[in-house]
Formats: structure tokens, sequence, C-alpha cells
């Protein structure tokens, strides 16, 4: 897995910063970076496979580009 060295930083209103945090409990992902990443991911692709975050992972199983080889779970980093 690669490591992530770019830093990202972004402003949000009170209203956009609680409708992540809403979306990040219901889809019991484990960090804010986690679930900005997986919304990234998910813009990115438009359609197609997603995966639901198992409560188990962590914030650095989720990256923006999926891992065409992993179909049950998270998307990874190389």
């Amino acid at each position: 897995m690669s490591k992530r060295l770019e830093r990202l930083q972004i402003m949000l209103t009170q209203e956009e910063l609680e409708a992540l945090d809403n979306w990040r409990f219901e889809q019991r992902m484990p960090s804010r970076s986690a679930a900005a990443r997986e919304l990234m991911r998910r813009g990115l692709a438009a359609e197609g496979y997603f995966a639901q975050a198992d409560g188990a992972s962590s914030s650095s199983d989720y990256g923006v580009l999926t891992d065409p080889d992993r179909k049950d779970g998270p998307a990874r980093d190389r």
C-alpha cells in the first residue's frame, strides 16, 4: 500500500461538515478523511461497484482509486 504524503485542505460550512459527519456515521466510516476519500472515489467512479464499510476497517483502507482486484471490501491503495 502506498503512503499518503500529500495533504488536501478544504473549507466547509457547518452544514457541509454536519452532512459529511452524518454520512460518515451512517456508513460506519472510521474517520472524516476516509469518508471524504470514499465520497471522492464514488464521485470519480460515478457508477459501478463501490465498497461498503464493514465497521472493522481503518482509515487507511479507503483510497480514491479503486483496486480492481478487490471486490469484497473497501478500496485499497497499492
